[in-house]
């Protein structure tokens, strides 16, 4: 009999990697626009609207925050559900809430305390986009963490 668990290590770091770099994807195509472009947005939270003005080396910074951002995230959710059994257990679930928790605190407190140009404007449709977005962090995190030693 195989052990199909994994390292809480290697749930980290897929659990980081993929659900951000398919972040990304889903913001390109929710907003129709180059994944260069979005990496650019990530990095004007530190560089202000100057990012948009940089070219492949602004990306990569973008594409270093964002990687940096989602593997803080996935650890925090990995980490807890080592010591919460449920969230293994009800990995569905505990996705989902934990995705319905990243989106309150990047939508409300980390953008906004950011550099990040322009600043993002209500809209319902934009909510939503964003929210399912993050609805499929917390499952693709959550999926890599349920089997975690």
């Amino acid at each position: 009999m195989t052990n199909t668990r994994t390292s809480t290590l290697t749930a980290v770091l897929y659990g980081g990697f993929v659900a951000g770099t398919i972040d990304i994807g889903s913001a390109a195509a929710i907003n129709g626009i180059s994944p260069l472009i979005i990496l650019r947005a990530i990095a004007s939270g530190l560089l202000g609207k100057a990012a948009f003005q940089g070219g492949l080396p602004v990306s990569l910074l973008g594409l270093g925050l964002q990687w940096a951002m989602s593997l803080l995230i996935a650890a925090i959710f990995v980490f807890a559900a080592g010591q919460l059994a449920w969230l293994k257990r009800h990995w569905v679930s505990a996705g989902v809430l934990y995705g319905v928790v990243v989106f309150g605190v990047m939508e409300y407190v980390v953008v906004p305390l950011s550099a990040a140009w322009p600043k993002p404007h209500f809209t319902t449709q934009a909510f939503i986009e964003n929210l399912l977005a993050m609805l499929l962090f917390g499952l693709i995190v959550a999926f890599f963490a349920r089997r975690a030693r």
